[in-house]
């Protein structure tokens, strides 16, 4: 081989060397800085590009897609001096290159430790029954302050979440008595409201019955006074009728007031609840003609009556 040849294939290798070393195909989610020298030059965007070999490189390759860094899990002291072991993700997104690789050695391990740090700032300044019940809380106030802190990184924080917040086993086993104990306690006031309104229900139905109980006795008194009116009108009428035959010389008039008193004595004598043998008067003749008596001034009342 001709030297000629020689140096015709090292020209070519030398060439394909640089073409090699001058294009660079920056994938999508990603750029790439540029640095003269060692010093930061340009940023890349994502399809191809051409550096000048040996005098231009690329400086740092940075993830442009929001990602998740986890935060370890730490013992934290309440403000009321309880142990709470806490830990979360936080989800990043680079918006300046060149900050985040330069400003910053680093980045995920930065962000991380200021999350640790300020985790613990958050949940100190709170107190146990706070940091278990206000968990967004807790999310929206280190989101604000991470989010401030790494600005100056070109980054930005667009949320953190708190994925675990664990107290001891002693001050869980005590908010579970308390929780056991609320619990029980609901239960014994919603029964005593049940017995209270029973009771109430009750004494409303014993009162409406003895309304209803007393409007019914008040209207039976009524019919019975109404009754015994009736009856008294009717007596007085007939006494009337009777004293008017009496003082026209009737003597039936006397055989009605006669008879009707000695009926009367004779039904108590028949219904006396301690009365085993039932005498009956001789005289029955007398009771019927007693009875004639009266069948007669009756008669005799409505005659008069029609002639008026």
């Amino acid at each position: 081989m001709e030297i000629g040849q020689i140096l015709v294939l090292l020209l070519v290798g030398l060439v394909l060397f640089f073409v090699v070393r001058a294009v660079t195909v920056v994938h999508q989610g990603s750029e790439y800085t540029v640095e003269q020298f060692g010093r930061y030059s340009r940023t890349l965007k994502p399809g191809l590009t051409f550096l000048i070999p040996f005098y231009e490189r690329i400086g740092h390759k940075i993830n442009m897609r929001e990602r998740v860094i986890d935060v370890p899990s730490q013992d934290v002291i309440t403000k009321d001096n309880a142990m709470v072991t806490a830990d979360a993700v936080v989800f990043i997104q680079v918006l300046d290159p060149r900050k985040a690789a330069y400003e910053v050695n680093n980045l995920d391990h930065a962000i991380q430790n200021l999350c640790l740090t300020n985790v613990r700032t958050v949940v100190g300044s709170m107190d146990l029954d706070e940091v278990l019940s206000r968990r967004d809380e807790i999310n929206a106030k280190l989101l604000t302050v991470i989010d401030q802190a790494t600005d100056t990184w070109g980054t930005k924080v667009t949320r953190i979440e708190i994925k675990d917040l664990s107290p001891p086993h002693d001050i869980t086993q005590a908010m579970n008595k308390q929780m056991k104990a609320e619990r029980e306690k609901r239960a014994e006031i919603l029964e005593a409201e049940g017995r209270k309104q029973s009771q109430i229900l009750r004494a409303e139905g014993e009162k409406e019955a003895a309304v209803r109980e007393a409007e019914g006795r008040r209207e039976a008194a009524f019919l019975d006074a109404e009754a015994r009116e009736r009856e008294a009108q009717a007596e007085a009428k007939a006494t009337q009728m009777v004293s008017e035959a009496i003082a026209a010389g009737d003597v039936n008039a006397i055989n009605y007031f006669v008879a009707q008193d000695y009926v009367k004595a004779f039904e108590k004598l028949a219904t006396a609840p301690n009365q085993k043998t039932l005498i009956v008067p001789a005289e029955l003749g007398a009771l019927a003609g007693s009875v004639a008596g009266l069948k007669a001034l009756i008669e005799s009342g409505q005659g008069e009556r029609g002639k008026e």
